[in-house]
């Protein structure tokens, strides 16, 4: 399976956010350990740093870039992704850039916790609780 992450299932890991941590490291051990390919995009890779800096440091932040760079596939993010998010019908263009890099990205479903910015989605979305349900069957 092939799962795009949004931004919050990474903060929620890396920030030991509660109650959401246990999901997203579930997810994460899954993609460590091969049993998913785990996607990420480009452009969402520096609000990772940003917040996790802001919340637990500088230390924690680039340790926080490099797991993602070591376990996650990263999504590249060019001109085609631009122009695929810009028409989309959603009202948050960064949500749409989710979509659009999961698509190029060829994923099967997006994880996040705001399912709400993601209606307009052609591919599937899934909160992380009901993807790691899914991973446990």
């Amino acid at each position: 399976m092939r799962a795009l992450l949004d931004t919050s299932v990474l903060l929620d890991l890396f920030l030991n956010r509660e109650p959401w941590a246990v999901d997203a490291a579930t997810i994460w051990n899954s993609a460590h350990e091969r049993r998913i390919d785990a996607q990420f995009s480009a452009f969402a890779l520096p609000t990772v740093f940003y917040v996790v800096r802001r919340h637990a440091g500088l230390t924690a932040a680039h340790e926080s870039v490099r797991l993602s760079m070591e376990t996650l596939e990263i999504v590249p993010v060019g001109r085609s992704t631009l122009e695929m998010a810009r028409t989309l019908s959603g009202a948050d263009f960064e949500d749409n850039l989710q979509i659009a890099s999961a698509f190029e990205a060829n994923a099967d479903t997006i994880v996040t916790r705001d399912a709400s910015g993601f209606a307009a989605s052609p591919i599937s979305v899934m909160a992380p609780a009901d993807f790691v349900r899914i991973l446990l069957i």
